[in-house]
């Protein structure tokens, strides 16, 4: 049988290898996810304003048969799509 101090010892380096491993990978947290849902948000809203700004302002300089402001806004949405799913690739791919 060991004795009491061995134990002792042993529960306090199992308790610290757990504080070092929580630590060093820590779980997710709701302020995160929050954080991630606005960097999507936002990395989608900009390019699309971008494109309806820009398209109003072809469509008085530049008039075609088509609208430029909704060929923009659609491709702002796209390029924003495109943004959004390598930022979250690149996020996930720290876990």
């Amino acid at each position: 049988m060991k004795p009491e101090s061995d134990k002792s010892a042993e529960d306090i380096a199992r308790h610290a290898k757990r504080l070092k491993s929580a630590r060093d990978k820590p779980g997710p947290s709701p302020l995160r996810g929050i954080g991630t849902f606005g960097m999507i948000g936002w990395s989608i809203a900009v390019p699309t304003v971008g494109g309806a700004f820009l398209g109003l302002w072809l469509d008085r300089v530049a008039p075609q048969r088509f609208s430029w402001t909704i060929a923009l806004i659609l491709g702002g949405v796209v390029l924003g799509a495109f943004i959004a799913a390598s930022w979250i690739n690149k996020e996930g791919g720290d876990k």
